[in-house]
């Protein structure tokens, strides 16, 4: 039960008021991309704590909080359709994002030793992510996932939020041993698989029955796959994993169920549910934790933000640029750079961490979020103009051999 109203008000307001923000923003500035959830994110920075006090954090907002970054990466991972990505598009992202692990890593043990950072393994994680949950949106309403360019930049996205999930799981999580980890986490993996395959058999003798509910107001596979988010994100809690995994495990198993296919009325509807209801709690409520007097403390904290903008682009555009030189042009590799170096949810969660931690300082958690903020504002918004320069003359990507895609 809500103790609060006053809480909740003026964060369904800012709910309200984002996609009219962004919308118009859009108008005014119609080259300029303005994702959702950077306004929400502002406008949780206005009303919360640290701006005009309108709101604060309390359990209940926590749980939406929570609940929001479930249904965020159950999308992330209801998007991997393994048929679509494999061969080359999912061996050179494994590869792409190996490279990026290795030149965060780096770069963050730099970082650490000259005690920019307290934690290298924390700073280099939140490096190595890509926000693909968060960008889908903007790819899917500026057709970006067309040709060849479409499975090659899901296949990278999904790499590079799937690894940082796992990291985030085996090393980051302080409430059980690196050993009992690992070994839930593969009972986890293979638990979830097994009873995807299982459902999806059931799935094909009730699909006229789930097909027929859609139409009414049971609405049987939407509350049945938000009843499986829930489930799973509270039990990869109890299990003592990150609640993330259990997110995307659950958007993997619908995935399953659907045997590669997509619904788009059924798709609709879990929009509606996450990205028009509970989203938006996850990103406003990350927004009224962000500390911004910690980023104007001292300059170090400000140099922080365009550093930490460079890196991103460096760990996770490099490998773009590099890797894909015989599936895609240079205009299509620069626009995969772009959009692959967009970080965001994956960095909150991970600063958040680090807080809790005592492992990272505030003033690096906001920078870091900060830079996220900023890539999720820029690159998209830079990969689009990229791609669309030269765009009509489409026989240069028809004169590109065909790529490889059988298995490696």
């Amino acid at each position: 039960m809500i103790s609060d109203t006053s809480t909740f008000f003026p964060v369904l307001l800012a709910a309200a008021a984002a996609p009219l923000i962004s919308a118009g923003a859009t108008r005014l500035l119609p080259m300029i991309v303005v994702p959702i959830a950077v306004v929400e994110l502002a406008l949780g920075a206005v009303i919360g704590p640290h701006g005009f006090r309108l709101s604060h954090v309390d359990p209940a907002l926590q749980v939406m909080g929570t609940l929001g970054l479930g249904f965020l990466f159950f999308f992330a991972g209801y998007e991997l359709d393994f048929k679509q990505m494999r061969g080359a598009p999912l061996r050179l992202a494994a590869v792409g994002w190996g490279i990026s692990l290795a030149l965060a890593y780096s770069i963050a043990g730099v970082f650490a030793a000259t005690g920019f950072v307290i934690s290298g393994l924390l700073t280099g994680s939140a490096m190595s992510t890509t926000a693909i949950g968060t960008i889908l949106p903007v790819l899917r309403d500026t057709d970006q996932l067309e040709g060849r360019f479409g499975p090659s930049m899901l296949a990278a996205g999904a790499v590079g939020e799937l690894g940082p999930v796992m990291i985030v799981t085996l090393l980051l999580s302080a409430s059980a041993s690196k050993v009992s980890q690992a070994l839930i986490l593969g009972i986890f993996i293979v638990a979830t698989i097994v009873a995807a395959l299982v459902s999806s058999g059931a799935a094909g003798r009730a699909k006229g029955f789930l097909g027929e509910s859609l139409n009414t107001s049971g609405q049987l596979p939407v509350r049945l796959t938000v009843v499986l988010v829930f489930a799973l994100v509270v039990l990869a809690d109890s299990l003592g994993l990150d609640v993330i995994l259990g997110a995307f495990a659950a958007g993997l198993m619908v995935r399953f169920v659907l045997h590669g296919r997509t619904n788009q009325r059924f798709e609709s509807k879990l929009d509606a549910v996450g990205f028009g209801f509970l989203i938006p709690f996850f990103f406003i409520e990350s927004g009224m934790n962000l500390d911004l007097s910690a980023l104007t403390s001292s300059v170090e904290a400000i140099l922080k933000v365009p550093l930490f903008v460079a890196c991103f682009f460096l760990v996770r555009g490099l490998p773009a640029l590099l890797l894909y030189t015989r599936e895609l042009n240079l205009r299509d590799r620069l626009g995969m750079a772009l959009f692959s170096s967009t970080q965001l949810p994956l960095v909150v969660a991970i600063t958040t961490l680090g807080i809790e931690q005592g492992k990272m300082k505030q003033t690096t958690a906001v920078a870091l979020v900060t830079a996220g903020v900023i890539s999720v504002l820029v690159f998209p918004t830079a990969a689009i103009i990229v791609r669309r320069v030269g765009r009509p003359a489409t026989s240069e990507e028809a004169a590109l051999p065909e790529p490889d895609l059988e298995l490696a």
